[in-house]
Protein backbone atom coordinates (compact mmCIF):
# COMPACT_ATOMS: atom_id res chain seq x y z
CA UNK A 1 0.00 0.00 0.00
CA UNK A 2 1.30 3.15 -1.03
CA UNK A 3 2.15 5.86 1.69
CA UNK A 4 1.07 9.24 2.25
CA UNK A 5 1.25 11.68 -0.70
CA UNK A 6 4.21 14.07 -0.65
CA UNK A 7 2.86 17.35 -1.60
CA UNK A 8 5.41 20.47 -1.42
CA UNK A 9 4.39 24.23 -1.86
CA UNK A 10 6.39 26.77 -4.07
CA UNK A 11 6.90 29.79 -5.53
CA UNK A 12 6.70 29.29 -9.57
CA UNK A 13 9.80 31.73 -9.94
CA UNK A 14 12.28 29.35 -8.30
CA UNK A 15 14.25 26.89 -10.52
CA UNK A 16 12.73 23.54 -10.74
CA UNK A 17 14.98 21.14 -8.24
CA UNK A 18 15.60 17.59 -8.23
CA UNK A 19 12.67 16.90 -5.43
CA UNK A 20 9.91 18.96 -7.02
CA UNK A 21 8.43 15.87 -9.03
CA UNK A 22 5.46 17.09 -10.79
CA UNK A 23 4.85 20.72 -11.19
CA UNK A 24 1.88 22.58 -11.08
CA UNK A 25 0.75 26.34 -11.10
CA UNK A 26 -2.37 26.80 -8.73
CA UNK A 27 -2.95 30.46 -9.47
CA UNK A 28 -5.64 31.76 -11.56
CA UNK A 29 -3.57 34.57 -13.55
CA UNK A 30 -0.31 34.18 -15.17
CA UNK A 31 2.59 35.05 -12.89
CA UNK A 32 3.83 38.85 -13.67
CA UNK A 33 6.98 39.05 -15.92
CA UNK A 34 7.75 35.10 -16.30
CA UNK A 35 7.96 33.20 -19.47
CA UNK A 36 5.93 30.00 -19.78
CA UNK A 37 9.36 28.28 -20.95
CA UNK A 38 11.33 29.65 -17.49
CA UNK A 39 7.99 28.59 -15.23
CA UNK A 40 8.95 25.04 -16.27
CA UNK A 41 5.83 23.74 -15.23
CA UNK A 42 3.91 20.20 -16.01
CA UNK A 43 0.48 21.68 -15.82
CA UNK A 44 -1.52 24.91 -15.02
CA UNK A 45 -4.49 24.34 -13.29
CA UNK A 46 -6.19 27.48 -12.47
CA UNK A 47 -9.72 26.17 -12.69
CA UNK A 48 -8.39 25.00 -8.55
CA UNK A 49 -7.39 28.68 -7.94
CA UNK A 50 -10.06 31.01 -5.68
CA UNK A 51 -12.35 33.17 -6.79
CA UNK A 52 -11.32 36.65 -7.71
CA UNK A 53 -13.69 38.21 -5.06
CA UNK A 54 -11.65 35.94 -2.63
CA UNK A 55 -8.73 36.46 -3.91
CA UNK A 56 -9.71 40.27 -3.12
CA UNK A 57 -10.68 40.16 0.09
CA UNK A 58 -7.91 38.43 1.05
CA UNK A 59 -5.18 40.05 -0.07
CA UNK A 60 -2.09 37.67 1.34
CA UNK A 61 -2.84 39.19 4.37
CA UNK A 62 -1.51 37.23 7.00
CA UNK A 63 -4.24 38.37 9.68
CA UNK A 64 -6.63 36.80 7.03
CA UNK A 65 -5.20 33.29 6.42
CA UNK A 66 -7.66 31.59 8.73
CA UNK A 67 -10.76 33.01 7.37
CA UNK A 68 -9.42 32.84 4.09
CA UNK A 69 -8.69 28.90 4.66
CA UNK A 70 -12.15 28.34 5.71
CA UNK A 71 -13.87 29.80 3.09
CA UNK A 72 -11.46 28.41 0.08
CA UNK A 73 -11.92 24.96 1.49
CA UNK A 74 -15.87 26.38 0.75
CA UNK A 75 -14.83 27.33 -2.40
CA UNK A 76 -13.21 23.27 -3.26
CA UNK A 77 -16.78 22.10 -2.63
CA UNK A 78 -17.75 23.58 -6.22
CA UNK A 79 -17.96 20.60 -8.68
CA UNK A 80 -15.09 22.31 -11.22
CA UNK A 81 -12.50 22.89 -8.38
CA UNK A 82 -13.51 19.41 -6.55
CA UNK A 83 -12.71 17.84 -10.24
CA UNK A 84 -9.18 19.64 -10.12
CA UNK A 85 -8.55 18.77 -6.71
CA UNK A 86 -9.50 14.95 -7.63
CA UNK A 87 -6.33 15.23 -10.43
CA UNK A 88 -4.07 16.84 -8.21
CA UNK A 89 -4.92 13.81 -5.48
CA UNK A 90 -4.52 11.68 -7.91
CA UNK A 91 -0.80 13.19 -9.23
CA UNK A 92 0.09 13.18 -5.72
CA UNK A 93 -0.44 9.43 -5.40
CA UNK A 94 2.15 8.67 -8.57
CA UNK A 95 4.87 11.06 -7.42
CA UNK A 96 6.08 13.72 -5.53
CA UNK A 97 3.92 17.10 -5.94
CA UNK A 98 5.19 20.34 -6.15
CA UNK A 99 2.04 23.12 -5.93
CA UNK A 100 3.37 26.49 -7.20
CA UNK A 101 1.77 29.98 -6.66
CA UNK A 102 3.26 33.39 -7.54
CA UNK A 103 2.36 34.64 -3.71
CA UNK A 104 5.45 36.41 -2.01
CA UNK A 105 4.44 33.88 0.74
CA UNK A 106 3.82 30.63 -0.26
CA UNK A 107 3.05 29.04 3.34
CA UNK A 108 -0.11 31.49 3.38
CA UNK A 109 -0.95 30.70 -0.08
CA UNK A 110 -4.07 28.51 -1.66
CA UNK A 111 -1.08 26.02 -2.97
CA UNK A 112 -0.92 25.58 1.36
CA UNK A 113 -4.09 25.11 1.92
CA UNK A 114 -4.32 22.72 -1.31
CA UNK A 115 -0.89 20.70 0.26
CA UNK A 116 -2.53 20.18 3.77
CA UNK A 117 -6.07 18.90 2.14
CA UNK A 118 -4.45 16.75 -0.34
CA UNK A 119 -2.05 15.52 2.40
CA UNK A 120 -4.48 14.91 5.54
CA UNK A 121 -5.81 11.59 6.26
CA UNK A 122 -9.05 10.31 4.97
CA UNK A 123 -11.87 11.53 6.40
CA UNK A 124 -10.19 14.39 8.49
CA UNK A 125 -10.55 17.18 6.03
Amino acid sequence: MPGPPRVRVGRVYDARTAEDGTRVLVDRLWPRGLTKSRADLDEWCKQIAPSAALRTWYGHDPDRFAEFRRRYRTELDDPGRAEALQHLRELAQQRTLTLLTAARNPETSEAAVLADLLTAEPGTD
